[in-house]
């Protein structure tokens, strides 16, 4: 995972010094101070997948080119085989897999997302993007806690919500939980 946030933030550096922006600026882009944006830069702080996404919009780019360093191609499909497309372990316990990295200018982000369950853990990460996001199990169980409020989600169940509000999830059980989810602005 070290050298996965080092690399984002890698080409996160190289899209400011190419478009010549301020610190300032893309540290105000996710909310963030000058010295924490920094910090995700160098590689020692992770980003959140919401994070890039406000990036990558912001200055014209895809979300998979700071994640995966891929460029999409295609213009009429893209297909992704099971099991197949590119993906990140953005932490020890989460790891997504984006099904829509080769398309160009796609409308949504679609993730199958895996979460490994943290026994005995209650301290949730809470997120806010812009727009709507659709979750749907294919496996396992999860506590999705979203504006106040915490709804359990068993495979085959979903959720569409407003994703301003804040929200997070963490896998219920002994086993990990696999999700789609599907983000749109």
């Amino acid at each position: 995972m070290d050298e996965q946030l080092k690399q984002i933030g890698e080409r996160l550096r190289g899209l400011r010094e190419v478009l010549d922006i301020p610190v300032s600026e893309m540290a105000e882009t996710i909310d963030v101070s000058a010295e924490k944006y920094e910090r995700i830069e160098r590689g020692e702080l992770d980003i959140t997948i919401s994070n890039l996404m406000k990036i990558a919009k912001k200055y014209g780019i895809s979300t998979e080119e700071l994640i995966f360093a891929e460029t999409p191609r295609m213009k009429s499909y893209f297909v992704v085989r099971k099991g197949q497309g590119v993906s990140i372990e953005r932490t020890k316990a989460y790891k997504y897999q984006s099904l829509v990295s080769g398309f160009v200018d796609h409308k949504a982000d679609v993730f199958i997302v895996t979460v490994e369950p943290k026994p005995g853990a209650r301290t949730i990460y809470k997120n806010t993007h812009k727009g709507q996001e659709f979750n749907m199990v294919l496996e396992g169980k999860m506590e999705l806690y979203i504006a106040g409020k915490t709804i359990v989600l068993e495979e085959g169940d979903s959720i569409y919500f407003d994703s301003t509000k804040p929200h997070g999830m963490l896998a219920v059980g002994d086993k990990p939980v696999r999700f789609l989810a599907f983000t749109v602005e």
